[in-house]
């Protein structure tokens, strides 16, 4: 079982803390990673881009010149694709970029992004994160203590409405609950702050 230390908010180690080699010391699969990461942006995509083709576009119903006797190149319409104002040849249309991919294909995916982190030494996992009253300031302290100097997500077991509030200003900094956790947050974020309730939690879901 993979053994990373455990500290509380001042950045003090205070113990180590032994986590599930099935979710957090499995082989990193860098395959699985990629089609998990592909399929998620896939998902997130709007599918709204549109534009006309000369089927579409107003005007152009006169043929602009007759066909010969002008020296111009011969023209059907003033609203064909190589004209100015013209119609799109194979024009977007608006679609659904989303599909799905297999369960177990997910399950490798965000245990081989989880091992990833622990293989890195990009995981902190602490005692418990709570704060009395919501304040970026003293966040911004507890992110120092534990040298996060770029992008880090910080993941919890339940909503803290005081947590929230205090990263909602911080920039490269996110919360997510363990039940929103997936893989392209995990892999995105340089550092990956996790509690010991959620840690467990997370192993209990994927073990």
């Amino acid at each position: 079982m993979p053994k990373v230390a455990l500290y509380n908010i001042s950045g003090q180690q205070i113990g180590d803390i032994e986590l599930n080699d099935n979710v957090f010391g499995i082989e990193v699969n860098q395959h699985v990673l990629y089609e998990a990461v592909k399929n998620q942006l896939a998902n997130k995509r709007q599918g709204t881009q549109s534009a006309k083709t000369r089927a579409e576009v107003r005007g152009g119903g006169r043929k602009p010149w007759r066909q010969k006797g002008t020296g111009r190149a011969r023209a059907g319409s003033i609203r064909q694709p190589n004209w100015v104002g013209g119609g799109v040849v194979f024009a977007p249309k608006p679609r659904d970029y989303s599909y799905s991919i297999p369960k177990k294909v997910k399950r490798l995916a965000m245990k081989s992004a989880l091992s990833s982190k622990v293989q890195e030494n990009e995981i902190v996992v602490l005692d418990e994160l709570k704060m009395e009253q919501p304040k970026t300031k003293d966040m911004v302290n507890i992110l120092k203590n534990f040298d996060v100097k770029r992008k880090a997500l910080i993941v919890m077991q339940e909503k803290d409405e005081n947590i929230l509030k205090s990263v909602n200003n911080i920039p490269g900094v996110e919360t997510a609950l363990v039940n929103t956790l997936n893989v392209y947050d995990i892999l995105k974020y340089d550092m990956f702050i996790i509690t010991k309730d959620a840690a467990r939690k997370v192993e209990e879901v994927y073990a």
